[in-house]
Parts: C-alpha cells; structure tokens; sequence
C-alpha cells in the first residue's frame, strides 16, 4: 500500500516563478456524515493528483483530482448506494492578495491536503445521493418501497376535511 500523505510541504518543491510540477499522492479522508447518516469513502487510501504551480509574487496555484466511491444508505429508499465521484477542484493561495486568494488548506507553504480532500468531495456530490438515477423511493403513506411496489400501488385518498360537516348530515 503506498505511503499516504495528510499534509505536504510545498515549500520543499523548490519551484520557481512560473514553474509547476504534477504529483500522483495517496490521500487520507474521514466518512462523511450527511443528513445524519454516515457514507464511508472508497478507496481508504485516495489516489489523487495535484498539480503545483508557483505564481508571481511567491503565491501557489493549486488543482487537486481524484475519483472516490461513496458508499451507504440511498437518500430516497435507504437501499444501498454507492455512486463514484469524480472531483476537480482548484485553491489560489497568494500571499497579500485578500481573502479571495487565501486558501485555507495553505499555512505557510505547508498544504492540508487531508482537509482540501474532505472540503473538495463533499461539494462534489450530488445533491441526492441515491442508488439508483430513477429510483422512485418510499411510499409516504405505508412506507414500502416503491422500486419493488410496481405501478399499481396507491391508497384511497383521505376526505377533505373541509366537507367533514356535511357527512353528518342526515336526509331522510
């Protein structure tokens, strides 16, 4: 198993202005917890690629990549799901350059890439993440599954309320 990496010295690159570098890493990551349930991340130890490039005025460019399994409960029918993500994400960190260019995953030339790998897979997953794309869910009235439940399921509909008074009435 390869050496995994939480932090990296970007520092002990040794880049100049203008020269970057491509590293194939192995990141480590923590479940996610979302909607209450937890969803574990496959691989254990991620295989990502991050792209360095060092700016004008001693600032770094950042592109971070890698593909993920997310693996728990379907957020429709609680059935199994385990879509694979695949995250793109890019950081600026510019010294002096305001809060748009400083990256909070940069402290002096020191990269949490543990914490840029948690941030970047959480804001790529689909907002639902369910097991599969036309998954019909759960029935809101009895609770059974409406994947397994056919076309035919259904439940007479309440009164309205509204009329309520009326069925008492009596006309003999």
């Amino acid at each position: 198993m390869p050496q995994r990496t939480d932090s990296f010295d970007l520092g002990g690159l040794g880049l100049t202005t203008g020269e970057g570098r491509r590293l194939d890493l192995h990141a480590g990551h923590n479940p996610l917890l979302l909607s209450g349930q937890r969803y574990t991340v496959e691989p254990l130890s991620l295989p990502v690629t991050l792209d360095v490039s060092r700016m004008t005025a001693g600032g770094y460019a950042l592109r971070l990549r890698f593909e993920a399994r997310v693996a728990g409960p379907c957020m429709r029918c609680l059935a199994a799901a385990d879509p694979i993500v695949a995250v793109d994400a890019r950081e600026v960190d510019q010294p002096g350059g305001g809060e748009e260019l400083d990256s909070p995953y940069v402290s002096q030339a020191e990269l949490d890439l543990r914490g840029w790998v948690r941030d970047a897979l959480a804001l790529a997953l689909p907002s639902q993440l369910v097991c599969r794309e036309d998954c019909a869910g759960l029935c809101p009235v009895c609770g059974e599954d409406l994947n397994l439940a056919g076309c035919d399921h259904g439940h007479e509909r309440e009164p309205d309320p509204r009329w309520a008074k009326l069925r008492e009435l009596r006309l003999e």
